[in-house]
């Protein structure tokens, strides 16, 4: 069974930053696939950004060039630095973990709230 406790969320301003941090119970580069998910009040949940075992990463169009994902395997964590935040991405932010490969996560945190005002 793995763990992820997402941590980092919280209140900023609209252009302010944010640094999402999610620690997994085991090796991050034994998960293959984790990825940031958010999911705002009657929305659809979004994925946001995904990093293989790599390195390598992939972006929502609507986060590219302000968001980061990037993984400290010495630490077993996982970050998504947020940078420019627009009131918009206001959601609650979950780490999930794709152990399969089945293209979508077996493994889900608890969330975390970030809230951006106008």
């Amino acid at each position: 069974q793995v763990q992820l406790v997402e941590s980092g969320g919280g209140l900023v301003q609209a252009g302010g930053s944010l640094r999402l941090s999610c620690a997994a119970s085991v090796s991050i580069f034994s998960l293959n696939l984790m990825a940031w998910y958010r999911q705002a009040p009657g929305k659809q949940r979004e994925l946001v950004a995904v990093i293989g075992r790599g390195g390598t990463t992939s972006y929502a169009d609507s986060v590219k060039g302000r968001f980061t994902i990037s993984g400290d395997n010495a630490k077993n964590t996982v970050y998504l630095q947020m940078n420019s935040l627009k009131p918009e991405d206001t959601a609650v932010y979950y780490c999930t973990a794709d152990t399969r490969l089945i293209g979508k996560p077996d493994y889900w945190g608890q969330g975390t709230q970030v809230t951006v005002s106008s």
